[in-house]
């Protein structure tokens, strides 16, 4: 009896895909993060509590300090109120980039609060809020997604036009 051994090559491709870093999608995005400026006044930018991080408010400034000011509904549209709250939001990432050392440490935007300074007959404040809950989308995914308060304010500090707080869980 004879014994025919057969060697058999199969031949197959692996493709592995890296994710990219959340710095990448928000270089793509055409978004550059910038040191934060230090707290005006007695408090923190940003406090941890387990795997939570709750940040302060932040306003519609600019790393050159320059920011947007006006009250929606008289001073500005929607379309400007909606790039207010996307400039506080890349203050926002700022900060928090500064907290963890690295944005892919977030695990999940939890809670935005956006203040939006309103004229008395302005109703549009989720509208506008959405320039902040967009940008979350497009930078962390389904981890971006979160809860969401959008409020109209009399005042906001100096006249800006949005403030935002945000509540992060992270690793």
């Amino acid at each position: 009896m004879k014994t025919i051994t057969c060697l058999c090559l199969l031949s197959f491709s692996i493709s592995i895909t890296y994710a990219q870093s959340v710095e990448e999608t928000l270089t793509k995005m055409g978004i550059t993060l910038f040191t934060p400026a230090k707290p005006m006044a007695n408090y923190v930018k940003a406090v941890r509590t387990g795997n939570l991080l709750f940040l302060a408010g932040h306003v519609c400034t600019r790393a050159d300090g320059s920011g947007i000011t006006g009250k929606l509904g008289k001073d500005l549209t929607i379309e400007q109120g909606y790039e207010a709250a996307r400039v506080a939001t890349i203050s926002l990432l700022s900060t928090l980039k500064a907290e963890l050392g690295s944005l892919d440490r977030v695990k999940r935007i939890v809670k935005v609060t956006g203040f939006v300074n309103s004229a008395p007959d302005f109703g549009d404040q989720p509208k506008v809020v959405n320039g902040c809950s967009d940008l979350l989308v497009a930078t962390f995914g389904e981890r971006g997604k979160h809860a969401r308060s959008a409020v109209g304010m009399g005042a906001l500090p100096s006249n800006y036009a949005v403030e935002i707080e945000l509540v992060v869980e992270v690793e």
